[in-house]
C-alpha cells in the first residue's frame, strides 16, 4: 500500500473547514486507487542443461501405477543411477498438476520422497529436492500442505555447504510459503526467520536472491505483521538488508530487487519503520535513488526499473512517519539532489514505463507535502513545465501531478508568484476539459489557491474564457459546489 503525507492547508475564500474535507476525501479515495496489489507468485527453477541431456523430451503424466513404481525403483534400486534416474523420471511427471495429484493421493509417497531427501547420497537427495520443488510450484494448496513433513529437513538445509542446493530449498520454501498458512504455521516455530538470517552472510549472490524471494513471500503473508514482522525486525536482518543495498561496484541488481521489495513490505506494515530509520533507511535508500538516477543516465538497462520502483515506495510511505524528523529530516541528502534524480527517474519512466509515473509522483507528492525547502528546490529547478508536461499521460499521472502543485501553490503568496509565469493557466484550462470528475476537482482546488495567493490569476482566468470552461462542470454533482465557489471568487 501507500501512505499520503498531508499537505496544511490554508484558509481560502470556500472555507478551511471545507478544503479540509475535501482534501481527507480526495486523500481516503487515493490511497484506496493505490492500495498494493502483492507480488504473490511462485519460482520455478529448473536445470536446461539436465532437460537437454534427458533428450529433451516432454514430460509425461503419470499414472499412479507409474509413480509408485519410480518410488520403490528410487528407493530399493541396486544402483544408484538407476535410482536417480526413476526420480528424474518422476520429477518430470510432477510437473504435470494431474501427476501432482496423483502423487500426494498415494499413500507413503511424501514419506518415501523425504526418506530419500534425507539419504546420504548426495545425488538422491538433490533430484528428491527437485521432486519437491515441482510439487512446491502447484497452485493447489493441498499439494503444499503436504510437503509439510519435509519443511523441518529443507529448514536445516539452509546451513549446508552447497550454495545449488541452499538455493533450491530456498525457492522451495518461498513456494509452500505463499500457498499455505498451515505451511507457515509450520514454519514459524521451526525457526524459518533465524534461518533466512543466517543465510544472508552467504557470498552467494544466487543465494542471497533466492533468499529475498523466500523471504517476500514470508513477509506478504496476512498474518506477518503480528507474527512475522516483530521477529525478523528483531533479527540481523534488516541491517544486513540495507547493507545489500548500498549502491557501489558491488550491488547486485537481482539481490537489490528482492531485497527492496522486502522493505516495501515492511514498511507498509507500520510495525517499527522508527527502527529501520534508526538503522539508516533513508539515507541508504536515498543514495541509491541517487544512483538510479545517475544509473539509468549511462545504461539502457531495461531491469533498473525494477529497483526503482520498490525503492519509491519504500521513500514514499517513510516519509509519512513522524520519526523521519527526529533524525534530522528526510534522507539528509539535500533537497535539490533528491528532487533532480526523481525528475531524471520520472523522464525515464515516461520513455520507458508509463506506468511507474505514479510511483515517482508518490514521492514526490510526500516530499511536498509538509517541506517548503522541496517545494523551492522544484521551483529553482524550474520543474513545473515539466511536470505539466505530464499531465496528459493519464487521469492518473494528472491528478497525482496536481496535488503536488497544489503543495506548491499552499504554501504562499510567494510560491504562487513563482509557479505562475509559462503555462500553469491554460494547462489547467486544458484539465478543465477532462471528463474526469478527479482530475477537474484537482484542478479547482488549485485555481482556488492561485486565486487566493495570486491576484493576477483571476484576472487571466476571466481573460481566457475560464468561466466557459467552468460551464461544462457545472450541472455534475460532485463538482457542483467548487465550480460555483470558484466562479464567485473570480467575479468578485
Amino acid at each position: 500500500m501507500w501512505r499520503l503525507r498531508q499537505g496544511r492547508l490554508r484558509p481560502s475564500v470556500c472555507g478551511m473547514e471545507e478544503l479540509r474535507r475535501r482534501q481527507r476525501e480526495r486523500e481516503a479515495a487515493l490511497r484506496k486507487a493505490r492500495r498494493e496489489q502483492q507480488l504473490v507468485s511462485k519460482r520455478l527453477l529448473r536445470d536446461d542443461s539436465q532437460e537437454e541431456a534427458g533428450g529433451g523430451c516432454v514430460a509425461e503424466i503419470l499414472g499412479e501405477a507409474e509413480v509408485q513404481q519410480f518410488l520403490q525403483l528410487a528407493q530399493r534400486g541396486t544402483e544408484e543411477k538407476e535410482r536417480e534416474k526413476a526420480l528424474v523420471s518422476l520429477r518430470r511427471g510432477l510437473q504435470h498438476p494431474e501427476t501432482q495429484q496423483t502423487f500426494i493421493r498415494l499413500e507413503g509417497s511424501m514419506r518415501t520422497l523425504v526418506g530419500l531427501l534425507t539419504s546420504n547420497q548426495a545425488l538422491l537427495q538433490l533430484e528428491a529436492a527437485r521432486c519437491l520443488h515441482e510439487l512446491s510450484h502447484s497452485e493447489q494448496s493441498a499439494v503444499a500442505e503436504a510437503c509439510l513433513p519435509a519443511t523441518s529437513y529443507l529448514l536445516t538445509y539452509l546451513s549446508g555447504h552447497s550454495s545449488d542446493f541452499i538455493e533450491l530449498c530456498l525457492y522451495t520454501l518461498g513456494n509452500l510459503i505463499v500457498e499455505s498458512e498451515a505451511v507457515r504455521r509450520q514454519l514459524l516455530p521451526q525457526g524459518i526467520v533465524p534461518a533466512l538470517a543466517a543465510c544472508i552472510l552467504s557470498p552467494h549472490v544466487a543465494v542471497l536472491e533466492a533468499l529475498g524471494y523466500a523471504l517476500s513471500q514470508l513477509l506478504q503473508a496476512k498474518e506477518a505483521p503480528e507474527k512475522i514482522i516483530p521477529s525478523i525486525l528483531g533479527s540481523t536482518l534488516p541491517q544486513h538488508m540495507l547493507r545489500l543495498l548500498q549502491p557501489g561496484p558491488k550491488l547486485n541488481l537481482g539481490v537489490a530487487v528482492e531485497f527492496a521489495w522486502c522493505l516495501h513490505y515492511i514498511t507498509c506494515s507500520q510495525v517499527n519503520n522508527a527502527l529501520l530509520i534508526t538503522h539508516g533507511v533513508l539515507s541508504t535508500l536515498g543514495l541509491l535513488l541517487l544512483d538510479l538516477a545517475g544509473a539509468v543516465q549511462r545504461t539502457e538497462d531495461a531491469g533498473l526499473e525494477l529497483l526503482a520502483c520498490p525503492v519509491l515506495r519504500c521513500l514514499s510511505n517513510l516519509l509519512t512517519e513522524p520519526a523521519e524528523e527526529a533524525v534530522g529530516g528526510p534522507l539528509q541528502l539535500g533537497d535539490e539532489r533528491i528532487v533532480a534524480a526523481l525528475f531524471i527517474l520520472l523522464q525515464f519512466f515516461l520513455q520507458k514505463q508509463p506506468g511507474l509515473l505514479p510511483e515517482g509522483l508518490w514521492f514526490l507528492n510526500n516530499l511536498t507535502a509538509d517541506s517548503p525547502s522541496f517545494c523551492t528546490s522544484l521551483l529553482s529547478l524550474d520543474l513545473i513545465e515539466p511536470l505539466l508536461q505530464l499531465l496528459p499521460v493519464s487521469n492518473v499521472v494528472s491528478v497525482m501531478v496536481l496535488t503536488v502543485l497544489c503543495n506548491i501553490a499552499e504554501k504562499g503568496p510567494a510560491y504562487c508568484q513563482r509557479m505562475w509565469p509559462g503555462h500553469l493557466l491554460p494547462s489547467l484550462l486544458n484539465t478543465l476539459a477532462f471528463s474526469d470528475t478527479e482530475v477537474v476537482g484537482q484542478s479547482l482546488e488549485l485555481l482556488q489557491l492561485l486565486f487566493l495567493y495570486q491576484p493576477e490569476a483571476t484576472q487571466a482566468f476571466l481573460q481566457q474564457s475560464g468561466l466557459q470552461a467552468l460551464e461544462r462542470h457545472q450541472e455534475e454533482a460532485q463538482l457542483q459546489d467548487r465550480v460555483h465557489a470558484l466562479r464567485q471568487t473570480a467575479l468578485q
